[in-house]
């Protein structure tokens, strides 16, 4: 058992560790594009907003995808109805951070 413990925390640090090198390493910040921060915040919004689509029975999670640039979060794909559509963008806005959101989902007939 604490073989088993050690190892997973090994194997977590690995991969933190990797991660945090990818992220610190492989980001070169030019003209026009966004500083590793707001990246890492527009990622964090990402999975806050689908994870709220995930949460609610109104909103099929597969079916809108989301993205995050600077604060603004773009919804497209496709929905039921109108009320899922409007639905999807109230729990876009509900997400710490959202700055705006544009939704074009499209509604399915």
């Amino acid at each position: 058992m604490i073989q088993r413990n050690t190892l997973a925390r090994f194997v977590l640090a690995a991969a933190m560790t990797s991660t945090l090198a990818v992220l610190a390493t492989g980001c070169a910040v030019t003209r026009g594009q966004e500083t590793m921060g707001a990246y890492v915040d527009d990622v964090s919004i990402t999975t806050a907003v689908k994870a709220r689509f995930v949460d609610n029975r109104m909103v099929d999670a597969n079916a809108i995808s989301v993205e995050t640039l600077n604060g603004t979060v773009m919804l497209s794909g496709f929905s039921k109805s109108a009320e899922e559509k409007s639905t999807a963008e109230t729990l876009a806005w509900k997400v710490k951070g959202v700055k705006s959101v544009k939704n074009e989902i499209s509604i399915r007939p």
